[in-house]
């Protein structure tokens, strides 16, 4: 339906955010917002996801753009609406989502309405965005300005709508800010040769792409292939190079073992969009003795982690294309670094015992049999916990961004939420969400309903040690009682059945076997609890 030039504002809002492509809205609908969600649906016939709690909405927004590449858009309320946003906003602007969130604000004719509060410094020390809608009549620059920014700072910009405005009427007039048909920056300079020569002079060359490096795998893989060198990705970029003969996988501290000796043993890392977080270069450790280039097109990048010999703020793979011409210029022959290597070898994990307790599951074997077993189209979505990074080491992805971990703020609890969003953006593919005990009860019971209701082909898998096993383990570390730690949860897969999934427990092998098998038919969110000794889960990989 299109409204005359002369709209109301909450109108307006939904028109404007229609134009800049959005087709799905998450969000809970509140005093500020929810004329604006109807105009969204009714008017404009986009797809508006009500989530349980305000929080959800943002990690459902963070994960569908993640998985889709488009902006996520949320929308929440004023007041204690906001403030329940600030874990997942957190998150979000630590893992660099593209994200508008229309966040209502009290009239501000009313400075002691009951949930008033300072919104602007609220979202400041998230790290989010924030941008004030500043009249009726700016109401289409006030929202292309929020999409525009997002795209650029890739963060969550969050654009306060007070509340008075919503039924004022004013010329709705279309604003879109185009900024992105042209190819972000080339590497030149005298930097750049340096670059070049610390890499024509390498004799074991390894290259390293980041999440901002996405875009550039055949780039990447050229500049391997002429370079003989092995391919590697942060856990971010997880599953950028399949297929490649020399792909090692994860780069640091979730290596495998033989991964880390060959990272080791490298004399020179050429990092593509990445920042060099302390768990990918393992502190350091791994960089130690070798020439570090780091190519961002993000300053903020550059330098923070650690200081590279050669810095280049430029585009990834115009960056890998221009250093291939001049290697080829300049003749200068392979390294044959990777021509001694067993590729296998590099990424294969030890193998699990398969041997537990009574009544548990061999977490390692469980996982080993879950990664043959699963949706190979699937979309992984991993909650925190220590349990993570053996998902992260043993199950596959088929691309980046088929890959969502909620742990840039090192929070439990946001999992499922994610999957949600994961499912709206890759509809007609299976999600798997792997999520322990402590996460589902402080975040999956809010929001696995949601899942069914919309009818998602969502498999969760609960790593249950009935324990918050990070604690767990630092207490039997100096010897002292864990049973604090411990918590005697109910039936996860009774509650998954209450809230309208399925599921079955698992306690055995032969129970799994039973489980995979009940996957097959499963018609909506299927739930499988795997019970855990919480003395045999291993550690951490970080």
């Amino acid at each position: 339906m299109q409204l005359s030039h002369q709209n109301h504002v909450y109108q307006s809002i939904a028109r404007a955010t229609k134009d800049h492509g959005t087709t799905t809205m998450f969000g809970l609908m509140g005093d500020a917002n929810l004329f604006m969600v109807d105009s969204f649906v009714r008017d404009f016939g986009g797809h508006f996801v009500p989530a349980a709690h305000e929080g959800s909405a943002i990690l459902m927004a963070l994960a569908y753009a993640r998985v889709s590449g488009n902006v996520g858009v949320a929308t929440v309320t004023h007041g204690p609406a906001l403030t329940n946003c600030v874990t997942a906003l957190t998150e979000a602007a630590r893992g660099h989502a593209p994200m508008v969130v229309l966040a209502g604000d009290t009239p501000a004719d009313t400075p002691r309405h009951l949930q008033s509060i300072d919104q602007r410094e609220l979202v400041k020390v998230t790290g989010a965005g924030f941008e004030q809608l500043r009249t009726p009549a700016t109401v289409g620059k006030d929202v292309a300005r929020a999409f525009y920014r997002a795209q650029v700072e890739r963060r969550p910009i969050v654009l306060n709508m007070p509340a008075d405005f919503m039924w004022q009427e004013a010329e709705y007039d279309l604003q879109v800010l185009d900024v992105f048909t042209a190819p972000g920056g080339v590497a030149e300079g005298e930097i750049l040769d340096n670059a070049i020569g610390m890499i024509a002079s390498a004799r074991r060359p390894l290259i390293l792409a980041g999440h901002g490096a996405l875009g550039a795998r055949d780039q990447l893989i050229r500049l391997a292939d002429r370079l003989e060198a092995p391919l590697a990705t942060t856990l971010q970029a997880k599953g950028l190079f399949n297929g490649h003969p020399y792909n090692i996988d994860i780069f640091g501290t979730l290596s495998t073992p033989a991964a880390y000796e060959l990272i080791d043993q490298s004399d020179c890392i050429i990092c593509f969009g990445t920042a060099l977080h302390d768990f990918t270069t393992d502190r350091g450790k791994l960089m130690k003795g070798k020439r570090i280039i780091q190519i961002d097109i993000n300053p903020a990048a550059i330098g923070g982690g650690l200081h590279p010999d050669a810095a280049l703020v430029a585009d990834a793979g115009l960056t890998a294309e221009t250093i291939l011409f001049w290697l080829d210029e300049a003749e200068i022959p392979a390294s044959g670094f990777t021509r001694e290597l067993d590729a296998t070898a590099l990424t294969v994990y030890p193998a699990g015992s398969g041997k537990a307790a009574d009544d548990f599951i061999n977490y390692v074997y469980a996982l080993e049999r879950l990664e043959e077993a699963l949706p190979k189209d699937r979309v992984l979505v991993t909650d925190g916990g220590r349990f993570m990074t053996e998902v992260w080491c043993r199950l596959s992805v088929p691309n980046p961004q088929s890959f969502v971990s909620t742990v840039s703020f090192g929070s439990i609890g946001l999992g499922l939420q994610e999957a949600v969003g994961a499912g709206l953006a890759a509809p007609d593919r299976p999600i798997v969400l792997f999520c322990g005990d402590g996460g589902f009860m402080m975040g999956g019971i809010n929001e696995f309903n949601t899942a069914v209701r919309l009818g998602l082909d969502l498999i969760v898998i609960i790593a249950n040690d009935s324990a918050y096993g990070a604690e767990h383990i630092q207490f039997l570390d100096r010897k002292m009682d864990p049973s604090l730690t411990e918590f005697h949860w109910p039936s996860f897969v009774d509650i998954a059945k209450s809230l309208g999934g399925d599921g079955f427990e698992v306690r055995s092998n032969a129970q799994l076997e039973q489980a995979l098998e009940a996957l097959k038919h499963r018609k909506g969110p299927f739930l499988i609890e795997l019970r855990l000794d919480p003395i045999d889960v291993p550690r951490m990989r970080i």
